[in-house]
């Protein structure tokens, strides 16, 4: 039997009410990291984010832009949209290879512990004048995931900056807990259906402007959004989702699983790397 290739992207309201999950901020604890500085590790666990790192140079993310060119107009092709090629290194063997490089992972491995189950290749891209907004939620809030304890790379492919509606952290909220939400399913424009209001009484935000090839690291629990692109500029991003291999998954999205760093836990799958580009 073939293991899937496709998941929803956001469960139901009701699956994830049935679920024993704990979302509590979970610190991250590592004495003698190998790529980060204690410092950087206290500021994840003080702040929730850390920024920006350089993973791919300008002739590497030219190369990862262009073919994620090709992608899009594939999928496009499809009659799907610039925000549908989600769980994309199941099927396609690039993106298994960015979830998997090494340079991220180290990174990764020195927050979340030797064992890191990457799951997670979702790519944001928010064309010219797309009138899509990202409203304000914690990812925690909708994976069938607990312990809440995954870290998300956010990889610009394209140059993100306050003019193309890069991402927006409010720095501390991680900490708070399971936040109250109100659904926004039927609002077309918004790509997910949950925003956090009142966002005022949470602090000042934090404007995440990346140059491509550079990436954010922010916790699952911390509060992020974007704005709708008015500019004639694309702001493509590819998240990578990694979680310690001792987390649990409900929902099947244990077959998401790829063991990135660490002995594979028998609760996760290992996928191995797709053989369509």
């Amino acid at each position: 039997m073939n293991s899937p290739t496709t998941f929803n992207a956001i469960p139901g309201q009701e699956e994830l009410a049935g679920m024993p999950r704990d979302l509590s901020f979970h610190p991250c604890t590592n004495a003698n990291p190998r790529v980060l500085t204690r410092e950087q590790i206290e500021r994840f666990n003080r702040d929730g984010y850390l920024m920006p790192f350089r993973f791919f140079d300008a002739a590497e993310i030219a190369d990862l832009r262009g073919y994620f060119d090709r992608l899009l107009t594939q999928y496009v092709a499809e009659g799907k949209d610039s925000y549908s090629i989600s769980s994309a290194h199941l099927r396609h063997g690039r993106v298994w290879d960015v979830l998997t490089n090494p340079r991220i992972v180290a990174v990764v491995a020195d927050l979340l512990g030797p064992s890191i189950i990457g799951w997670g290749s979702h790519f944001f891209c928010k064309m010219p004048g797309d009138g899509k907004t990202v409203a304000w939620h914690q990812d925690s809030s909708y994976w069938p995931l607990t312990p809440a304890k995954a870290v998300t790379v956010w990889l610009a492919i394209d140059d993100a900056d306050r003019g193309n509606a890069c991402m927006k952290y409010i720095p501390r909220t991680h900490t708070l807990g399971h936040l109250t939400y109100t659904l926004s399913e039927t609002d077309d424009a918004n790509v997910l259906n949950q925003t956090v209001a009142d966002i005022e009484r949470y602090g000042e935000p934090v404007y995440v402007e990346l140059k491509a090839g550079e990436a954010s690291l922010h916790s699952d629990s911390l509060l992020h959004g974007s704005e709708a692109n008015a500019s004639n500029r694309r702001r493509c991003g590819l998240t990578l989702r990694y979680t310690p291999g001792e987390v649990h998954a409900y929902l099947g999205w244990a077959d998401k699983g790829v063991v990135v760093h660490g002995d594979p836990p028998p609760h996760w799958a290992n996928r191995p790397r797709p053989t369509d580009e």
